[in-house]
């Protein structure tokens, strides 16, 4: 490696779920032998410097013994993670005549180096294609392992590198892209509805929830059966639409989560601990990466034991319900993640559990009242069913009859889907729950009686605006179950009960 020269390629790193495009220039020239890498390189690109030294030694080449600089443009974003090793490694053999430099042009390069030589996989692989889309880019070299999710961005050509001589070889001679991964319509469910037995109306709660995508909160003692039915909320969804699935991709390709093979289009499912911090949940970090609120995105989110979350968790659920996504601001930057998710939380009566129940209660007044305050009345109110589960007789839960099956829900569930897919059409979002405020009031017909009905409810209970909107929305899925456009009497008279609790427990 006795020449000098300069040589460019494309690259790219995460800002939250989005890619930014980077560009990877590499100087060998006179100087002090070493390298130097500027344009605001993190600790962990500047690592990099170790790793593909190994790499190209690994590989069979010789390490320069002149100045090599790399420059990472623009100079004013942070560069973050360990995806420029692959394109710092090729740059610098361009640049020392190894690789020809015009080879680079036009591709997008990404991938982590061993120190044999190894490509390693990454995160964001499907972003990353989106990205070359955008930018007119039509072709990638990307760790195997993430070749397959980043294909299926459709106009790029996608090709997989295990090494970094596999690398080079792709830009010398081409190859064949790699064919995108399948997605899978199926997945054995692990819970089934049919293991609920009794709960009737508690069942009829979660279907009108999952029809219409509805925030649910339940109520109850220990081993009512909170637990048991919201893990089986997941089983009655209908599967995503290819566009919802890649969404989900998207966030779960940042976070890292997606494997090579298969993807699945059914609702994701996350149930974080309340011991869980404020970047898990909400998410931020170093890089910024999405929490568990935008990991259930197009999914479920369910937080069991509901008030042993912090305060401060709790209310910062407020603002992603009511928008569908949150931005999180660091001294480095900002992200914006979706968090379209359905909420399913469960909690206690009181602080033993017992309140209300046939077992004797041992919390003083002021100990519930406590208990209760850690959940404030704004956000009960952008809850849109509070469902009380009681505890059962014996005899009930022992029964040998099954209750209905996940599948027969199922059925139900996905043909009032359908219904709202085809009044939705023209919108992003698809449910009775995410639609705005306005595109409620444009597509739900009450029937006169009805609709007196709800403003007397309204008045007499006192409650707010959003309250009323919700109970629109929800009377709106319960008329889609039953295949109705216009919204009757016994729509909103159930819709109001799914609304209060009772008084024993929280406030109207």
């Amino acid at each position: 490696m006795t020449s000098s020269g300069i040589a460019r390629c494309y690259a790219a790193v995460l800002n939250g779920i989005e890619a930014v495009n980077i560009d990877v220039e590499v100087d060998i020239g006179r100087g002090l032998p070493g390298i130097k890498l500027v344009g605001l390189p993190s600790p962990s690109v500047k690592e990099s410097e170790e790793r593909v030294r190994a790499a190209i030694r690994r590989s069979g080449f010789d390490w320069s013994r002149r100045r090599i600089t790399v420059n990472l443009a623009p100079a004013d974003i942070k560069k973050e993670g360990s995806a420029l090793d692959l394109p710092i490694a090729l740059g610098i053999l361009a640049a020392s005549g190894e690789v020809i430099p015009d080879s680079l042009k036009g591709w997008l390069i990404l991938g982590e180096l061993s120190l044999d030589g190894t490509v390693r996989p990454i995160r964001g692989a499907l972003n990353y294609s989106i990205l070359a889309r955008e930018r007119k880019i039509s072709k990638m070299i990307l760790p195997f392992e993430n070749a397959r999710e980043a294909a299926l961005c459709h106009d790029v050509d996608v090709f997989a590198a295990k090494t970094l001589s596999e690398a080079i070889s792709i830009l010398k001679d081409g190859g064949k892209p790699v064919e995108p991964t399948e997605f899978v319509e199926e997945e054995k469910n692990e819970f089934d509805f049919s293991e609920v037995r009794g709960l009737e109306s508690q069942r009829r709660a979660v279907l009108i929830a999952a029809a219409g995508g509805h925030n649910i909160l339940m109520i109850g003692p220990p081993g009512s059966g909170k637990t048991m039915i919201s893990r089986r909320i997941p089983s009655i969804l209908p599967n995503l639409t290819f566009d919802e699935a890649i969404e989900m991709l998207r966030v779960h390709s940042s976070a890292g989560l997606t494997k090579d093979g298969v993807i699945s289009m059914r609702p994701s499912f996350r149930a974080p601990h309340h011991s869980i911090s404020s970047v898990g949940l909400i998410g931020g970090g170093n890089p910024l990466r999405p929490g568990e609120i935008s990991i259930a995105h197009r999914g479920i989110l369910f937080l069991d034991e509901f008030p042993e979350f912090r305060r401060e968790l709790l209310e910062a659920l407020r603002q992603p319900l009511e928008d569908g996504y949150v931005t999180v601001t660091r001294a480095r930057g900002s992200s914006k993640f979706p968090t379209r998710f359905m909420l399913v939380a469960a909690m206690n009566p009181c602080p033993c559990g017992h309140l209300g129940s046939q077992l004797p209660c041992t919390c003083a007044p002021s100990a519930v009242m406590k208990y209760h305050q850690r959940i404030s009345g704004p956000l009960l109110d952008r809850i849109d069913i509070h469902l009380e589960v009681p505890r059962r007789p014996f005899a009930e839960t022992s029964a040998k009859e099954d209750g209905e099956s996940s599948a027969s829900m199922r059925e139900t569930v996905t043909a009032a889907r359908k219904r709202q897919l085809i009044r939705y059409s023209k919108l992003k979002d698809k449910t009775n729950a995410s639609i705005s405020g306005k595109a409620l009031r444009a597509v739900a017909k009450l029937k006169p009686s009805a609709r007196t009905l709800l403003e007397n409810a309204v008045d007499k209970l006192e409650l707010s605006t959003r309250a009323a909107e919700k109970i629109t929305r929800i009377a709106l899925t319960i008329a889609d179950l039953d295949n109705r456009e216009i919204i009757n009497d016994f729509d909103i008279a159930e819709a109001v009960g799914y609304r209060l609790l009772d008084r024993r427990y929280l406030s109207a």
